[in-house]
């Protein structure tokens, strides 16, 4: 039963931390096996227990446990910092119609720094962002009524993430909303220590942000869900 995920091996939160400070190929190889036995299988099961909370509370969510746990090796083709690994595991819970890149998601990451559950719009193409932004200044009672719940409040507090300096070109600089209007992100995350994550406590407090979080992750992607009916008609009617 879901409630009886017993955490995270202590010798997997372990593994991340020594991986911190031996992040090369020659340090992980030998340990490779300790890395699929106590950080990768838990993590997977650990999802599957999280998919079934989804099913209830949003079940266009629940994903593959396998293309839901992103890999442990770091893309360095862009980037100064060439260590190959992530010091930590993560996951992500999209919405199945839209696809992993499109749209809010829910985001999971556990480490030995701490465990960071959430989600929302973090980064997302200009024609989308705008569509959400379009949408949430439109419906900003609703959102605001999301976003007063008990247990959003509780469990993430206020929504955050970056916005413009500038009324984005197309609005309205006197909307009413004009501050939905310039923001560029809509999330909500909470954080949680890291010592927890060894314990049944992990999927107790993974579970009660999941689906206090499910609403807000759906509201955000209304307006995504219309752009892809509208792309997918225009294809069929060409």
């Amino acid at each position: 039963m879901a409630k009886s995920f017993p955490g995270i091996p202590p010798e997997g939160l372990q593994f991340l931390s020594d991986l911190a400070a031996n992040n090369d190929r020659e340090w992980f190889a030998p340990r490779k096996t300790i890395f699929e036995t106590k950080v990768k299988a838990p993590l997977l099961e650990l999802i599957g227990e999280l998919n079934a909370v989804l099913a209830k509370a949003a079940p266009d969510y629940v994903t593959d446990p396998a293309k839901s746990l992103y890999r442990i090796y770091r893309d360095t083709r862009f980037s100064k910092d060439k260590t190959p690994y992530k010091t930590h595991a993560s996951a992500l819970f999209w919405k199945q119609s839209l696809g992993k890149d499109t749209g809010a998601a829910m985001y999971l990451q556990i480490g030995p720094d701490g465990i960071l559950v959430g989600g929302g719009i973090y980064m997302s193409e200009p024609d989308t962002l705008r569509a959400i932004r379009e949408y949430a200044a439109e419906n900003a009672v609703a959102l605001r009524k999301i976003l007063a719940r008990p247990a959003i409040k509780s469990l993430f507090g206020e929504m955050s993430g970056e916005s413009a300096t500038r009324v984005p070109k197309g609005f309205d600089p006197a909307h009413p909303e004009v501050e939905l209007l310039k923001r560029k992100q809509f999330l909500l995350f909470s954080t949680l220590d890291a010592s927890i994550a060894t314990t049944p406590k992990l999927y107790t407090e993974l579970k009660s942000r999941f689906e206090a979080i499910a609403p807000f992750i759906e509201y955000l992607n209304v307006p995504v869900s219309g752009m892809k009916r509208i792309a997918e008609k225009r294809f069929f009617e060409d």
